[in-house]
């Protein structure tokens, strides 16, 4: 950019209500979202980028707007994309916000210059159009990194959701695991699994893998890294849903289960945990029996 080309555009960017005006307008009869952005927001937006254009446009003296004196204007751009991403515009709508901006400069740049100014007309012109172009590839990056963002937590918060961690009896939680373990999934259930653990004081924790299809040598270390980390915690894990194709991968594999409990199914895994708590259980039937035979049964 030559300096005569900053110092234009300064000039220019300085008639701030007369370019805002513009722009808005402009924004207005390309995309007009009112539904996703209130007209206030979208003018403060349009005068905050202005300054920092402007600001950008004194100090840069370049089209290169990954420099630094253009940081404030990328900044504050990723700020609008991933807003805009958030609130439901699409790509091409997010990019208009800059790209829209072009023909308010044009039309001052040719009213200053006038018809003699030709040459430098076209020169301003391509200044501009450089700068507002590399801007708007810029925005369209942010908001695609703010969309990628969004996803990424709400797939988080989908992967919190589907591990609950349920208390079954005093002293005993279930993790029941439904889908693929990845190892992002793994650390979620490890979180979960030692927060309730802490907050119960529960001794037995029961992970139980039936919903779980396939089980890899991945799988089996995300399960033992978990059983670990519970049993630094004080507590006793059980492995329950071990279905015959499950074991018969395991032992082909050669991952070693031979430190932790397994079972069957949750019903085995949860007998087994009240037994170890002390608790025995029998047929209602026979304790029925029992309490007519010693005069103890509530009909009686």
């Amino acid at each position: 950019m030559t300096t005569n080309s900053a110092n234009l555009l300064v000039e220019i960017l300085k008639d701030e209500e007369l370019i805002l005006r513009s722009w808005i307008q402009q924004q207005s009869a390309a995309t007009s979202r009112p539904d996703l952005i209130s007209e206030a927001e979208l003018r403060r937006q349009c005068a905050e980028f202005l300054k920092t254009f402007r600001r950008a446009v004194e100090g840069g003296k370049s089209e290169n707007v990954e420099g630094p004196a253009w940081t404030p204007v990328r900044e504050l751009l990723a700020e609008i994309s991933r807003s805009r991403a958030r609130q439901g515009f699409t790509p091409g709508e997010t990019a208009t916000f800059v790209l829209s901006l072009k023909q308010p400069l044009f039309q001052e740049i040719q009213r200053r210059l006038g018809a003699n100014g030709a040459s430098a007309v076209t020169d301003e012109l391509w200044t501009a159009t450089v700068i507002l172009d590399n801007l708007a590839l810029l925005t369209t990056e942010f908001y695609q990194k703010g969309r990628e963002e969004l996803i990424q937590r709400q797939q988080r918060e989908l992967l919190e959701l589907s591990t609950p961690v349920v208390k079954l009896w005093g002293g005993i939680l279930a993790l029941p695991l439904i889908g693929t373990l990845d190892s992002e999934r793994t650390q979620i259930v490890m979180e979960s699994l030692l927060e309730q653990i802490v907050e119960t004081g529960a001794s037995i924790a029961i992970i139980d893998i039936t919903g779980v299809p396939t089980v890899d040598t991945l799988v089996a270390q995300h399960l033992l890294k978990t059983v670990a980390a519970a049993g630094l915690m004080g507590a006793e894990c059980i492995i329950s849903g071990i279905r015959p194709q499950i074991a018969a991968t395991i032992v082909h594999l050669g991952v070693d289960l031979s430190a932790v409990v397994t079972k069957a199914s949750l019903a085995d895994a949860f007998s087994l945990a009240l037994s170890r708590l002390g608790h025995r259980i029998q047929p209602a039937q026979k304790r029925s029996a029992q309490g007519i035979h010693d005069g103890t049964d509530s009909d009686t």
